[in-house]
């Protein structure tokens, strides 16, 4: 691709060269503009308890993007074409630039991505870009963001990210049959400041999708069933990573990996089972964790991203990382360690020392409830938000820079991973225990009844939508709106 003065065309796969050229004081940019905030809560001779986790809370990521880089322009065509799952059959899916995944992007903090979008789907579509706090009129919502790019079209999406991590892009348009159909990719942005950013010998996404297929192996033509609305979403019956049935990553003994995993299947939850390799989780929903963890049955829900860091065994062999959400082991893809071994770098992965510890949250009063429950209109099923469905829906109102404190209560038995668009939050307790999660996220999953507190301090002014991240149950009407005002003073 040719591109004009000034820019380049996007980097597909491998990290580009040009991560080292920015030295960039992301955090100092970042506690100026948080504590800029946090003035205007200052009352008297003290603070409030909403100030001081507010307090806790600056610097923890960037308030804005950084700015200053080069101009990154990128085409996408969303189209009808053919993959391989099963053997040599052929599978009819629609795709961006006729791959599934779509094209693994990848930058760095600083720079603007420019992706110019052509529909050539016989249905309208938008695009979101899941975890990235792009502007509001970027997020592609349709009738909320921007409207639908109908067939022939093209729009524009342009967007500085403000955060490094491991995100996606997905439809936004009908999901329950365009995300089912393979539109989907992943987007890396790197920190080129991150001390540790090279200790690993290789970092590999995985993107994790269920096909429900027929024995020609062709997806199932009916989508939204009326049972994928009332239970958990479709579910497939072929579980694939980037597309591959079987993937095998490669790997010497004793090397080090940094493994991308993102859930991108409509409805199907993963709890990661890694067997006898040593994961250690390093980031989830893109944000560095102010902790590592072991990242033994972690749970992956529709939408969740989790960054592990494994050290290759010194003994040679398959290795099968497996889901065990639903009791039996299913496999999800393998290791093959074998050759020379390796010499692994001793650092310790980047953590984010920003991450609050919100404690004292549990003191905090509740600014908003989400009731998440089911009822039947004119004869159909439908998934409500406090007895409301998406379009009938009373926004979230909250301030920019003030903590934020919601309960989620889901009345309902299927699950429900419920993403916020435009925020990251953290979980604060579940079912009245608190919860300690060293980390933030942009989607929780909800199961059958659960009750979870989460606490945020909104950045990102706009009108941001909050669903289920199941795409049967958003359709169905789970999806409200959380308008995010500017502070006055």
């Amino acid at each position: 691709m040719t591109s004009p003065s000034g820019t380049r065309t996007g980097s597909i796969g491998s990290r580009p060269d040009w991560l080292g050229r920015l030295a960039i004081p992301v955090a100092l940019a970042s506690i100026v503009a948080v504590v800029a905030l946090l003035v205007l809560r200052s009352t008297g001779s003290g603070a409030s308890l909403e100030t001081e986790l507010e307090g806790e809370f600056a610097g923890a990521y960037p308030a804005e993007p950084v700015g200053g880089g080069q101009l990154v322009e990128i085409e996408l065509v969303a189209a009808p074409t053919t993959i391989k799952i099963i053997d040599d059959q052929p599978t009819d899916v629609w795709a961006y630039n006729a791959t599934v995944p779509g094209p693994a992007l990848r930058g760095v903090l600083g720079d603007t991505v420019r992706i110019t979008v052509r529909n050539d789907l016989p249905a309208s579509t938008t695009i979101h870009w899941h975890g990235i706090r792009v502007p509001n009129d970027m997020d592609g919502v349709p009738d909320i963001n921007q409207a639908r790019i109908e067939p022939g079209d093209t729009f524009v999406y342009e967007f500085t990210p403000p955060d490094a991590g491991t995100f996606w892009y997905h439809s936004h348009t009908n999901g329950s049959e365009q995300l089912e159909r393979g539109l989907y990719g992943s987007i890396v942005i790197d920190d080129p400041a991150s001390p540790n950013l090279d200790i690993y010998t290789q970092d590999v996404v995985w993107v994790i999708d269920d096909w429900l297929l027929t024995d020609e192996a062709q997806l199932d033509p009916d989508f939204n069933t009326a049972s994928d609305r009332t239970h958990n979403g479709r579910w497939g019956n072929v579980i694939t990573v980037n597309a591959t049935l079987g993937e095998t990553l490669e790997a010497q003994p004793g090397e080090r990996v940094r493994l991308r995993m993102v859930n991108a299947s409509n409805g199907r939850a993963y709890t990661l089972d890694f067997g006898d390799l040593e994961a250690n989780l390093i980031a989830f929903d893109g944000l560095t964790v102010g902790e590592v963890s072991d990242a033994e049955g972690l749970v992956l829900a529709p939408g969740n991203r989790a960054d592990v860091d494994i050290t290759m065994p010194t003994t040679p062999g398959l290795y099968t990382v497996n889901d065990v959400f639903a009791g039996t082991p299913q496999p999800l893809a393998a290791i093959a360690v074998e050759g020379d071994t390796a010499e692994a770098s001793p650092l310790e992965p980047t953590t984010n020392d920003g991450v609050p510890d919100w404690t004292a949250a549990a003191e905090a009063p509740i600014d908003d409830e989400l009731v998440f429950e089911t009822s039947q209109r004119d004869g159909e099923w439908v998934w409500t938000i406090n007895g409301e469905v998406f379009g009938e829906h009373t926004p979230i109102e909250v301030t920019e820079g003030e903590f934020t404190k919601i309960k989620l209560i889901n009345q309902t038995h299927p699950m429900h991973p419920i993403h916020l668009h435009g925020q990251f939050f953290k979980v604060l307790s579940r079912n009245g225990e608190p919860v300690d999660e060293p980390f933030f996220r942009d989607t929780v999953l909800l199961n059958t009844l659960d009750e979870v507190e989460i606490g945020m301090v909104p950045l990102d002014v706009g009108n941001w939508v909050l669903h289920c991240h199941i795409q049967e149950h958003a359709e169905a009407g789970m999806m409200t709106v959380m308008t995010v005002a500017p502070t006055t003073t």
